[in-house]
């Protein structure tokens, strides 16, 4: 299996890309832990993709919550992928996705989806993507340099994730509730302002969910879903999904203010 990289362009907290050196998960928390999955050398933001970065591509900002180092949210996958490719083109690379908007995925088997875009990837091409959630996962528990933490850097969730318990005017506590996450303002923060993990990426645990390309099912690689796969958890969520080993979902065409992107590249 291989993997890629991303970059992010506005960021001045260090090198945008970080290389992920492949092998077998060491992350004993990982779920593909002693499967004998081997990934392969890849690079991948340091940050989620901000809302500058995304408006100096798409030429304007779906978020929610506005302000530049802010990682860009309300964003579909397809919005995603075509980020990816405009990107790629900006900066003279190619890109990775075949994006054909007058054809049905046939493979999409959600009720709920009404764009099923037919996208296809160039396995060859030196563009953008989105991570598979293998490589997600592998980056996120420190790949090689893993420390078998539970949240990506830390055993202590608030170390390193904005969640629905901190991510408001004052810490608050006892059992989620919509009420509670809104009279406490919860909201999105600027991208690595808590700790990194072991290989120094920034919130892979928190602050906005981030879209993967596969499909979601039992296993990692399926042929066909209803939905598309989603890691990290994010600012709304509970501490359990900011897990580096917890996986979510939404359909294709899913857009809310806790759902944004993290970006690859071939090594």
């Amino acid at each position: 299996m291989a993997i890629m990289v991303v970059a992010s362009s506005c960021l001045q907290k260090g090198p945008e890309n970080v290389l992920v050196k492949g092998g077998v998960f060491k992350n004993n928390k990982s779920n593909l832990f002693g499967k004998g999955i081997t990934i392969s050398d890849f690079y991948i933001g340091r940050y989620e993709v901000t809302q500058k970065e995304w408006t100096e591509v798409m030429g304007s900002n779906p978020s929610e919550f506005k302000g530049n180092n802010l990682p860009v949210e309300t964003v579909s996958w397809y919005d995603c992928v075509e980020y990816c490719n405009k990107r790629s083109i900006k900066e003279s690379l190619k890109p990775y996705y075949n994006i054909d908007k007058n054809i049905k995925d046939t493979n999409n088997t959600s009720n709920l989806d009404s764009i099923k875009w037919l996208v296809t990837i160039n396995a060859e091409a030196n563009g953008y993507r989105l991570p598979t959630e293998a490589e997600w996962e592998y980056a996120a528990g420190g790949a090689q340099f893993s420390k078998s933490y539970t949240y990506c850097g830390s055993n202590t969730v608030d170390k390193v994730a904005w969640y629905w318990q901190n991510s408001g005017n004052k810490y608050i506590s006892g059992n989620w509730s919509r009420p509670a996450v809104k009279y406490n303002q919860c909201k999105t923060k600027s991208v690595g302002d808590k700790s990194p993990n072991e290989l120094g990426l920034y919130d892979m645990s928190g602050n906005v969910r981030e879209w993967c390309w596969d499909w979601f099912g039992d296993s990692y690689i399926n042929d066909k879903g209803s939905d598309r796969s989603l890691r990290g958890g994010g600012w709304l969520g509970a501490d359990f999904c900011c897990a580096s080993s917890y996986r979510g979902k939404n359909a294709a065409n899913s857009r809310y203010n806790d759902l944004g992107l993290r970006v690859c590249r071939s090594k």
